[in-house]
């Protein structure tokens, strides 16, 4: 009797076999699924906030956005994209000389800056779309926020919680690739993605629309002038912050986590756990 889903052996095949079309994918159509993944991530990103800009529990605020942010990875993993993060696990291609080390390289630096270019784009139409003037401007306050919450965290703690978000992350992926059917797919994506955003873990691509988002809305006084009121920053803390030298104190740590969690963590670690079986298939079955 044919199983209902796919074994972990049978997961871990089947994300080399597409990491092999990953790595040969032309470059004009890898940067085009990069700029789409990018831009789906800050969508489920600006969805979140919008949730949340004006929940006091911080608890419950996070919760609720976690609920509302794996939208993204839910129409990446579905319709098709190119994701950084998900894309570290490329290393099981590596491990299993599937594909060589220029071609992973070439994939994760193509798409690393296709989503940065995907998400601007989708941060700019979300900022001219107006829709930051939300509750009198709070929610371009509350973006404000996040993006100096974010530009202020020291390296090593961005570093860590960047390993811990792309744990989540690459074992959603994982996860979404045991089940046949799109309802288990989805619950797949949706606890480990949840889990990630209620912890507050740290997401490369999804900072790549959080902190520009918060660059755009510090650009309009009014906004600025919200935060000052709600959050009891001032126009020169929030403008020194979110500078280009802010965003990269961000970016640089939590890509490197990045890295570490979804290649070391869970690439290498279920490789090495299940390749004798699918090398043997008959392994897997006792």
């Amino acid at each position: 009797m044919e199983n209902i889903y796919n074994t972990p052996a049978e997961t871990i095949d089947g994300n080399i076999k597409a990491g092999v079309t990953k790595a040969n994918l032309n470059i004009w159509k890898m940067i085009i699924m990069g700029l789409m993944a990018g831009a789906f991530i800050a969508i489920g990103g600006q969805a979140s906030n919008v949730a949340v800009h004006n929940i006091q529990n911080v608890g419950l605020a996070r919760l609720l956005a976690g609920t509302v942010f794996p939208v993204g990875l839910m129409m990446i993993v579905l319709v098709g994209g190119e994701l950084f993060t998900g894309n570290c696990l490329l290393i099981m291609d590596i491990m299993d000389k599937k594909v060589t080390v220029l071609q992973m390289l070439r994939n994760l630096v193509v798409v690393y800056f296709s989503n940065m270019a995907g998400a601007l784009i989708a941060t700019a139409l979300t900022f001219y779309s107006n829709q930051f003037d939300y509750s009198s401007g709070l929610l371009g306050a509350y973006t404000i926020k996040v993006a100096v919450g974010k530009c202020s965290l020291d390296f090593f703690p961005a570093f860590c919680s960047g390993i811990l978000c792309n744990i989540l992350v690459c074992m959603a992926i994982l996860m979404a690739g045991t089940a046949k059917d799109i309802i288990g797919k989805l619950f797949a994506i949706f606890f480990p993605i949840m889990a990630f955003v209620t912890s507050g873990f740290e997401h490369c691509v999804a900072n790549m629309f959080y902190i520009p988002a918060g660059m755009f809305a510090a650009t309009n006084p009014n906004y600025v002038q919200v935060a000052e009121e709600a959050y009891g920053m001032t126009a020169d803390q929030i403008h020194s912050a979110l500078s280009a030298s802010g965003y990269l104190s961000n970016l640089i740590p939590v890509t490197l986590g990045n890295i570490v969690g979804g290649m070391l963590c869970v690439g290498i670690v279920y490789y090495e756990i299940n390749k004798s079986k699918f090398m043997n298939p008959s392994k897997d079955k006792k």
